[in-house]
């Protein structure tokens, strides 16, 4: 069943289906007469010739600067043209799906002033898999995303790239054999595409469902290194998590002693210590905040893809025009920096617990770099130096993006989010978090199989996942290979389908 752009109703998951697996969609035949309905109110005024921003004057320095009637007919094709100024790499197809996505909802609301035919055309390239080339960069996150969603406004005038069943076409081209026609743009049509915060919002989104994913890992991750370990299990007690009151670390001492449930480690019969390490002892507190972080950028980014996000908006029931910044990216950028800086804080977390069970010093009686060759063989002695190096890396991306406004425009945009940069950082982070994670979940089972003792059942799920991707390492080998095995691991969610299979959803 297609999904339905309503202007309200979009969620997460939502713009998941559409953007990774080709969801249909439909616009709300409500919201088409809304849309109807404006565009008529902004035509009443054009006739009437109301100065209005961006329809009959200029953009940002010049806006002051009114056009004739001949021009407006001109502009918006000549506002495409300079604002499809970006540079680089193509951005991801699902990346461009999701940004179309969130620009149709924008104007289910009937407050952005173009032709019905826009929005219709922007459903119809979604629904028969025509995809805009965008380059990734470029954009400063207000007034919104407007170079790489200007790339995407040159296909409705049938110009531009696109890909189309796999293929890169002009973009003419790519619409004549999806039987799409291109509607050309009139007044306001342009400056309606292009003015909102759609694509650094798009990745966010994406990045938000891929984040949730892997931090349900980082937990079940721990819970193997807290086995191996031999870990006091009394700090994973809910109760004391409740007593607090965060509902982050509530729920990730819970996910984590569900993963545990069932484990030799419950019986008493093994000796831990009174107070483990900080690494071990706080993780539900500091992956609880990860989670509490996410779901709070969650609520923002649902906002901003269920609102009007644009620049004029207008109020057809009270024939009035607005000129404001709903365009401005920081609602949420700033969120999504601490998305960056939480998840980056775990991947700190799951380095230390590799480094205590490397650590001969540490690891409760485990074989030294968990190898039984120690001194011929090295063990895992180097992937404690990569893991280490992704979270450099990390910290180097986990600099805020937010605070590093530049002014653009002969100052008359003289404070940017910059919310670009942080959706682009974030991905990179994210990518290494599934590296560094990767390799936790690969010490952690290695170090299990020297354990003479029944796992928790979740723990267990998990050890047999990794075991039919990377062997254990009974003497030394190249590790590259299980390294990137492992990150792709990760990044598939096969480990938490298993796990999630056997012990319940860990949310």
């Amino acid at each position: 069943m297609a999904i339905v752009l309503d202007g309200s109703s979009l969620t997460i998951e939502k713009v998941v289906r559409i953007a990774r697996d080709g969801e249909a969609v439909e616009l709300d035949p409500a919201a088409l007469q809304r849309i109807g309905a404006c565009r008529a109110m902004l035509e009443e005024k054009i006739g009437a010739h109301e100065i209005m921003y961006g329809v009959n004057t200029g953009i940002g320095e010049f806006s002051e600067i009114v056009l004739t009637d001949e021009q407006v007919q001109q502009f918006q094709r000549f506002l495409i043209y300079n604002h499809a100024a970006g540079m680089g790499e193509p951005a991801p197809i699902e990346t461009v799906r999701a940004a179309i996505a969130g620009r149709i909802n924008v104007h289910a609301h009937g407050n952005s002033g173009c032709r019905p035919e826009i929005t219709l055309t922007l459903v119809e390239m979604l629904n028969r898999g025509v995809t805009p080339y965008v380059c990734q960069k470029g954009s400063v996150g207000a007034s919104g995303d407007l170079a790489p969603m200007a790339q995407i406004a040159l296909l409705l005038m049938g110009e531009g790239q696109a890909w189309y069943r796999d293929e890169l076409l002009p973009g003419a081209e790519a619409m004549a054999r999806a039987g799409i026609p291109a509607p050309g743009l009139q007044a306001r049509d342009g400056l309606a595409t292009i003015n909102g915060s759609n694509v650094l919002t798009a990745m966010s989104a994406l990045q938000l469902h891929d984040v949730d994913r892997w931090l349900r890992q980082a937990e079940i991750a721990c819970a193997m290194s807290l086995e191996a370990l031999l870990a006091n299990m009394k700090p994973y007690d809910v109760r004391l998590h409740q007593l607090r009151g965060f509902p982050g670390a509530i729920r990730s001492a819970r996910t984590i002693g569900r993963c545990i449930d069932g484990s030799d480690l419950l019986s008493g019969r093994f000796k831990t210590k009174v107070q483990d390490a900080y690494s071990m002892r706080s993780s539900p507190q500091v992956i609880g905040a990860a989670h509490d972080a996410v779901a709070f950028a969650r609520r923002q980014v649902e906002i901003e893809l269920n609102g009007v996000g644009d620049n004029p908006i207008f109020l057809p029931e009270a024939g009035l025009t607005l000129t404001g910044a709903n365009f401005q990216g920081t609602p949420v950028s700033l969120p999504m920096e601490l998305v960056g800086q939480a998840v980056t804080m775990v991947c700190v977390l799951s380095e230390r617990r590799l480094n205590r069970l490397t650590n001969p010093a540490l690891s409760a009686g485990l074989p030294d770099f968990l190898t039984k060759g120690a001194g011929m063989f090295s063990g895992l002695m180097l992937s404690q130096y990569t893991a280490d190096s992704l979270v450099t890396e990390q910290r180097i991306l986990a600099a805020p993006a937010a605070t590093m406004s530049i002014p653009a425009a002969a100052d008359q945009e003289d404070f940017v989010s910059m919310g670009m940069n942080t959706a682009i950082k974030n991905g990179q982070i994210l990518d290494a978090a599934q590296g560094i994670l990767g390799i936790e979940f690969m010490a952690a089972a290695q170090a299990l199989d020297f354990r003479d003792f029944r796992p928790g059942r979740g723990v267990q799920a998990a050890r047999e996942v990794i075991r039919r991707h990377v062997a254990h390492l009974d003497e030394d080998r190249p590790l590259y290979p299980d390294h990137d095995r492992m990150r792709a691991l990760v990044r598939s969610g096969e480990i938490l389908d298993t796990v999630e299979a056997v012990v319940g959803a860990l949310d």
